[in-house]
Parts: C-alpha cells; sequence; structure tokens
C-alpha cells in the first residue's frame, strides 16, 4: 500500500483492522475495513473472541454489500487474524490482493487508526466501558449505519459524508 491513503475508484482499496470496545466485564472485539476512496465502513463484524473469522465476517459482509471486482487489495496488520490459511484463503478466492503492514510499522495502517480513534472519542465520549455486550454493540451499530456512513462530514472528503461523497462520482 505504500501509505497511499487515497484512491481514485471505490472498491479498488480496502483497509481492515481490529479494536476492542471495554466492556464492564471484559471486551468486545470489532474488525472493520474501510475503503480508503470514500473513508466508508464497508464490512464489520464483532465477537468476544478475536478470531480469523471475526475477520472472515466483516470481510464477506464487506463483500455482500459491495461486490467488489476481481484485483481489490485489501490492506491489514500483519495479526494472526490476517495471517490465518483460512482468511487468505477466502480472500484468494473471491479475487482480493493481500496488503500487509511492514513489520513495526503502523503507520502503513493510518486510516484505519484514525477511525477506530474517531470512534472511541465520538461513541464512548467520557465513559471507560459499557454496562454489557448488547449495549455496545446496539451502540456500535447505530454509530456505523445511521451516523459515521450517512451524516459524519470529513475534511478528507470535502465535508461530505463517506455515502454522499460516493454519490457524488457515481
Amino acid at each position: 500500500m505504500k501509505r497511499a491513503f487515497t484512491t481514485e475508484k471505490k472498491n479498488a482499496l480496502w483497509v481492515g483492522d481490529i479494536t476492542y470496545i471495554p466492556l464492564q466485564t471484559g471486551f468486545l472485539y470489532l474488525a472493520t475495513y474501510l475503503d480508503v476512496f470514500s473513508r466508508k465502513v464497508v464490512g464489520w463484524a464483532m465477537s468476544t473472541r478475536m478470531t480469523d473469522q471475526l475477520v472472515i465476517d466483516a470481510f464477506m459482509q464487506a463483500v455482500g454489500k459491495e461486490h467488489p471486482k476481481e484485483g481489490l487489495i485489501v490492506h491489514t496488520d500483519r495479526g494472526s487474524q490476517y495471517t490465518s490459511k483460512r482468511y487468505q484463503e477466502k480472500l484468494r478466492l473471491l479475487g482480493a490482493r493481500i496488503s500487509m503492514s511492514r513489520l513495526g510499522d503502523p503507520y502503513d495502517n493510518a486510516v484505519m487508526e484514525s477511525f477506530y480513534k474517531t470512534l472511541k472519542r465520538e461513541l464512548m465520549p467520557g465513559i471507560k466501558h459499557f454496562s454489557n455486550e448488547q449495549e455496545a454493540r446496539n451502540a456500535i451499530f447505530e454509530y456505523i449505519e445511521m451516523f459515521y456512513n450517512t451524516k459524519r462530514m470529513h475534511s478528507a472528503l470535502g465535508y461530505k459524508s463517506p455515502v454522499e461523497y460516493e454519490k457524488s462520482y457515481l
């Protein structure tokens, strides 16, 4: 990816990562894929376990929604979920090209890190954790699907929401 944080077309480059959402008793893990073109969250999944199935579920949701063409580049870090044989085989079967951050270089995935920082700052201002898993799941769904993709303006997109930005290029 070489820190190319822009692309000229939709579904050409997705970035993915996992973050944790603190609960009163443990964590909920959120795997997300963003389309670099519009900064839209194209796929996401949650689980109390951080497994390769979590990232596969998020990727398959993105594929089901976006129907990318063969040659899509999917960039992630080198976490065990992304280096698993099952995950990599799924991407290859769907014609995606795998890209991974260089060892010890977190800046290669800065777009995802920025999204997670924004999500936590806006979704959880002043709270240390959610009371329970369902509360967190509901809040994350609402944030991504009802606010971030459809209403949240981005300076990188000319102060348009991801959905609005994509519509302006159709």
